[in-house]
């Protein structure tokens, strides 16, 4: 195996040379450099030629994938897969390294900092696609005075950075218009998280106000503004936020409406919870759709095997128009001077059997 010490024989230099030539260090000089870099690529020293590559180009072949919390998120939730197999789609990112970067929330909010993830980005990727990160995320503003370049997908909206997502609001109020629509009044709502401190429970007003979660709190404000078409205010709703994202929480949240049977449907913000009531209807013996009708929002794959009634949004393709966008970006700096690009998907709701109308016509 050639090793560093062979390349300096080879160009007829000192070893700590090659070494400083690697490193970026002035020591030698832009001749010198290259000079090394080419013989290194003769002899065919592989890792040494990698990072030669990058200095020579400016690029280092990588782009990261920043996801909310923990890295099981990424691997296990049914949306995440769906916007990482978008991302592996892309012709043009077949020999790009992908990064993931899970962001624990919770921890980067209590130091205010997130340092942790400013020294993992800094110098690891040639740029970055967001997933649903809270609006004040210390890591955004990081990306912005660095000049990093970055696509959001969902959340949050920034000025200026290529955007990729849905009308949430608009895709809310639809789950809601279905559910009154079937005659119910007495309506749970099931929402992942507000603001990642950790809270679960019952939602009230001031917390809904507070949120920093952009997605939630669009849809929320769209269940808000079509209930409020029949009459039904806040406090008329059973809204109740399960504190993460997982169906161990979901379940645990959903049995909390459930339990005392003061509502007659159940709008989730999402499939994860919406399966999780489901699962907690099971172990209620509570009937669906006799007893409880359940919506939820995504239409992952379980959805249809559960006859779940959801919203329909094109996950995969969400993940391959960030991966577009950025390798637009990276192939062609010049237009990051352009007006940044945005894509809104459309959505539809998909009726199955998991929603009728309440055994009360009146819904009370």
């Amino acid at each position: 195996m050639v090793s560093m010490k062979d390349v300096a024989r080879a160009a007829g230099v000192s070893q700590p040379a090659v070494s400083y030539a690697y490193s970026g260090s002035p020591k030698v000089s832009a001749a010198q450099r290259q000079h090394i870099f080419a013989v290194a690529e003769e002899l065919g020293y592989p890792g040494p030629n990698l990072r030669a590559r990058s200095l020579r180009s400016g690029r280092i072949g990588a782009i990261g994938l920043i996801v909310m919390d923990q890295l099981s998120y990424a691997i296990d939730d049914p949306w995440a897969t769906a916007l990482l197999r978008g991302i592996s789609n892309i012709n043009e990112l077949s020999n790009v390294a992908l990064t993931l970067f899970p962001m624990n929330s919770r921890r980067l909010e209590e130091d205010g900092q997130g340092g942790d993830v400013h020294m993992a980005v800094r110098g690891l990727v040639d740029g970055l696609i967001i997933s649903t990160l809270p609006d004040d995320h210390p890591t955004i503003q990081f990306l912005l005075k660095r000049k990093i370049p970055f696509v959001v997908v969902d959340s949050p909206r920034i000025e200026g950075v290529p955007y990729v997502g849905i009308d949430d609001r608009g895709a809310a109020r639809e789950q809601m218009r279905h559910v009154l629509g079937l005659g119910h009044r007495r309506i749970g709502i099931l929402l992942e998280r507000l603001k990642p401190d950790g809270y679960r429970g019952m939602v009230d007003e001031r917390r809904y106000n507070r949120s920093t979660e952009m997605i939630v709190r669009e849809r929320l404000t769209g269940y808000l503004e079509e209930a409020a078409t029949v009459g039904l205010r806040f406090e008329d709703l059973h809204v109740i936020e399960a504190g993460g994202f997982d169906t161990v929480v979901g379940k645990a949240a959903a049995e909390t409406l459930l339990r005392k049977q003061e509502v007659t449907a159940v709008i989730a913000c999402s499939d994860v919870m919406a399966l999780s009531c489901l699962a907690a209807a099971q172990t209620l013996d509570v009937a669906v759709p006799g007893d409880v009708s359940v919506v939820g929002f995504d239409d992952i794959p379980e959805a249809a095997e559960k006859g779940l009634t959801t919203i329909r949004q094109s996950l995969l393709e969400k993940g391959e128009c960030a991966a577009r966008f950025l390798t637009d970006m990276l192939q062609s700096p010049e237009t990051r001077e352009l007006p940044p690009k945005v894509k809104i998907y459309p959505t539809k709701l998909i009726v199955r059997t998991s929603t009728s109308g309440p055994k009360d016509a009146n819904g009370d």
